[in-house]
């Protein structure tokens, strides 16, 4: 009669699989928690924009964002001779972020935030690229004119919206 017990290595694959499947599932959701903290918690920045082609065949409409403090960060930080780090800004009566410099490690003085980027050739990345919105609903998003961002203590920043000149939201 044959044994109807897995075989070791079978077992051995299971239970390397469901632990593999945890560990990737406590990151998810480590990095989601991250995030929902931000959005709640997170200090208001605006960033103002310069424009790029709203359209995408293979993902639909959508806005690829490109911020205009991106080039005064690439030049600080090619002066500084670093692709990574955090820049200080100082944020205006309506919340726009203006660059201070890079991040030394000293104190921040009054009104002063952290704000993370990414260098990547040319490319510097201050928070997401890109605004998805419903098909058909590019005309409601042309007038943007500044991401706005939740931005913590640390400078990680997540992408909540966009406004207009005036700085009201654009929505649906």
């Amino acid at each position: 009669m044959p044994d109807s017990r897995p075989a070791l290595s079978e077992r051995v694959r299971l239970v390397v699989l469901g632990v593999t499947v945890a560990v990737v599932l406590v990151f998810v959701n480590h990095a989601i928690i991250g995030k929902e903290r931000i959005l709640r918690e997170g200090t208001t920045m605006l960033l103002r924009l310069a424009p790029l082609d709203p359209r995408s065949l293979m993902q639909g409409d959508y806005m690829a964002l490109r911020y205009a403090i991106a080039d005064e960060v690439a030049r600080a930080a090619r002066n500084a001779g670093i692709s990574d780090g955090r820049v200080v800004v100082r944020l205006d009566e309506s919340s726009e972020a203006h660059l201070v410099g890079i991040h030394d490690g000293k104190p921040l003085a009054q009104g002063q935030h952290l704000l993370r980027f990414r260098q990547r050739g040319d490319a510097v990345r201050l928070a997401s690229d890109a605004y998805f919105f419903e098909e058909g609903r590019a005309e409601r998003y042309a007038g943007a004119r500044f991401g706005e961002l939740k931005v913590d203590d640390g400078g990680d920043a997540v992408l909540v919206g966009l406004r207009d000149e005036a700085g009201h939201r654009l929505a649906d």
